[in-house]
């Protein structure tokens, strides 16, 4: 079984920088930032959720999510960040483990 590494910290810690590191060396990285980004694009399952639990108005135009207006909401509301955290982080960790999960089968 491959190493699995997980790299966690707060903004402006060096997550992205190492993992360019260890993409360059030839790690798979399975980015759940790029997950979260992807899944509430327009269309996508995170962002039709998020409509139908918070309304429209969190969407833009396009039916992506307006992260904005979202970032403002959860972050003066407790109770609206663990709704958001309730829709996303499933689909998130289903989606990380299928990164996992593939990158392990191409593994050397």
């Amino acid at each position: 079984m491959p190493l699995v590494v997980a790299l966690t910290g707060g903004i402006g810690s060096g997550k992205s920088s190492v993992a360019a590191i260890l993409n360059e060396l030839g790690a798979a990285i399975v980015d759940t930032d790029e997950i979260a980004h992807r899944l509430t694009a327009a269309g996508e399952p995170g962002a039709r959720a998020i409509g139908a639990q918070f309304g429209a108005d969190f969407l833009r135009v396009d039916g992506a999510l307006d992260r904005e207006r979202m970032r403002k909401h959860v972050f003066a509301d407790a109770a609206a960040r663990r709704k958001l955290e309730s829709i996303l982080h499933p689909l998130i960790r289903a989606e990380a483990r299928a990164g996992v999960e593939a990158a392990a089968r191409t593994a050397p």
